[in-house]
């Protein structure tokens, strides 16, 4: 059974030809069509949530885990614009996902219908490819039927070759249940067009082998983008440092894991700066997450900065010399390795260690904090898991503790908005067989509450809220603190927690106020698979952001 409507067969039709199989749909009933057709048919699986903020956020983070297209199905009016954080972020993060909204017809708007807006173009400066449908009331419109049959290929082709959200507007006039056995329509396939791995520029070679202090940082990236041999290969040379982030899910022994722990503490030491700065910059991977070294590279005339990779490349350092199209793994397959004895790389490795040694000295001393708490948690994770971490003080933090090389880390890191971190969790749990632990803030945790209003959240799903009482972030920022304005509009303060919410969603609660209760109730925690689990870990607001500064000043 599917619609009579012929042009929501054909995005039915050419969807299962592509294999679009994950729909995520919002209940609604301009987009009944949809709805019915795809329902109706056991290829596809369908997901229904309610709020579509929190559907989009579910839908990216299947697509996040299969790196393939999902879509999205939503009613006319303000509907799909509650998409759009996730469009933005998945606009940031390359992540294909495929908006089908539904629409009145064209003469139907601006007349004063409700649940109507202007929704042609209406995600303009954040889509890949935005297109508007045909309306097709009979088989003879050969016209119409071709033009809507090139446009939803080239949808599904942009999401799949250049790794971000497309937006498919479809007018539906009533009546919207009638139904079919049997699709009237036949659309053909076009496939995308898949462009091979770039030549490397002989100018880039060429200022690569004549660099001796070349810097490669490797942020948001796939897990086993690159082998074992090719990391070995490329920190063989002692005049190449690399540097990772959190999100890289790169981890090597000459490989520097702590951004911040490395230059927070010379940040003031013009000496140990200047021996730093590189000769040429080389990125790989989306958003960097470490405001110090984008400041940091931002201060220096560095000649060169290149971007590898697929991804978009930023002019991050207002230095931008080129972008090499080309797989990361092509890229270190085709380098030269310099014999030089003068390391780089040796003395900003030993840097990095002498702060580790320090640093076990500090983090034995401290007070129950965030930051105790985050050594707890990420000392006594289990192995082999999918880790989410949400935004602001979370990723931040993780990126100060060397993570398990058994866990694969994803982070919405592309407008990195507090939005959404829940509900692409659960969306990542969904698509893959590995138990997902989504580690977030108290004020994210709660502008994500509706999240947790999902029939689909695996059994094994656990989450664990740091509840600090407000936005502890902005304690950490310069500024005035603890007064009325601080408290209400930047920090906000409050006295919330999760309990009743888990009650709600039927979810297990686990509360910690401080490190004696930790043991047992972590424990417990992520022992029962009965159902999804939610630790909330109560922290003091007004120590945290000075256990975490002085921090920096103890290894300095």
């Amino acid at each position: 059974m599917l619609s009579d409507i012929l042009h929501a067969q054909q995005v039915l039709l050419l969807f299962k030809k592509r294999a679009v199989q994950h729909i995520v749909i919002s209940p609604g009933s301009r987009n009944a069509p949809l709805t019915i057709s795809f329902t109706n048919d056991s290829y596809f699986k369908c997901y229904s949530i309610v709020d579509e903020r929190c559907a989009s956020h579910f839908a990216m983070g299947i697509a996040q885990q299969l790196k393939q297209p999902v879509a999205v199905v939503c009613t006319s009016g303000s509907a799909l614009l509650n998409y759009y954080p996730a469009v933005t972020e998945a606009f940031y993060s390359e992540i294909p996902l495929i908006v089908l909204s539904a629409d009145r017809p064209p003469h139907k708007i601006d007349i004063g219908d409700g649940q109507t807006i202007r929704q042609q173009h209406v995600y303009a400066n954040h889509i890949l490819y935005d297109t508007h449908l045909e309306m097709i009331n009979s088989l003879d419109d050969q016209e119409a039927m071709a033009t809507n049959e090139r446009l939803i290929n080239k949808a599904i082709n942009v999401a799949i070759t250049n790794h971000g959200p497309v937006h498919i507007n479809i007018p539906f006039e009533e009546p919207l249940y009638n139904t079919v056995n049997v699709p009237k329509v036949d659309p053909k396939v076009v496939d995308p067009i898949i462009e091979t791995n770039a030549s490397i520029p002989s100018l880039f070679i060429d200022r690569w082998e004549k660099a001796n202090r070349k810097l490669v940082i490797l942020s948001t990236l796939n897990p086993d983008v690159f082998t074992q041999d090719q990391l070995n290969l490329i920190t063989s040379d002692p005049t190449v440092l690399v540097i990772s982030e959190v999100s890289s899910n790169i981890r090597h022994e000459k490989i520097i894991w702590g951004i911040d722990t490395l230059i927070a503490p010379i940040e003031n030491d013009e000496d140990a700066i200047a021996h730093l700065q590189p000769d040429m910059v080389v990125t790989i991977g989306g958003m960097i997450v470490s405001k110090k070294i984008k400041q940091y590279l931002r201060r220096f005339e560095t000649q060169y900065h290149y971007h590898i990779g697929n991804r978009r490349a930023y002019d991050t350092f207002f230095k931008l010399a080129g972008h090499i199209k080309t797989a990361p793994t092509h890229w270190v397959d085709q380098l030269s390795i310099n014999e030089t004895s003068d390391s780089y790389r040796d003395y900003w490795l030993q840097f990095f260690n002498n702060y580790l040694i320090k640093r076990t000295d500090y983090l034995a001393a401290i007070p129950w904090s965030d930051f105790r708490a985050f050594n707890l948690i990420f000392d006594s994770l289990p192995d082999d898991i999918v880790l989410q971490l949400g935004n602001s003080s979370t990723i931040r933090y993780a990126q100060l503790f060397p993570m398990n090389p058994t866990h694969t880390v994803f982070s919405n890191r592309g407008t990195s908005g507090i939005d959404g971190s829940t509900s692409t969790a659960i969306g990542a749990a969904v698509a893959q067989d590995k138990p997902t632990v989504c580690i977030t803030g108290d004020l994210s945790f709660l502008y994500d509450s509706n999240a947790l209003w999902n029939n689909y959240i695996p059994a094994n799903f656990k989450i664990i809220v740091i509840n600090n009482s407000g936005g502890g972030i902005f304690r950490i920022l310069p500024g005035e603190k603890d007064n009325h304005t601080f408290d209400t509009y930047f920090e906000t303060t409050h006295q919330l927690d999760a309990s009743h919410l888990c009650k709600m969603y039927d979810i297990n609660y686990h509360r910690v106020d401080g490190e004696d209760a930790f043991a047992k109730a972590y424990e417990k925690f992520l022992n029962d698979n009965s159902k999804p689990q939610l630790l909330e870990i109560f922290t003091p607001r007004l120590e945290n952001d000075t256990v975490l500064l002085d921090y920096f000043k103890f290894l300095k």
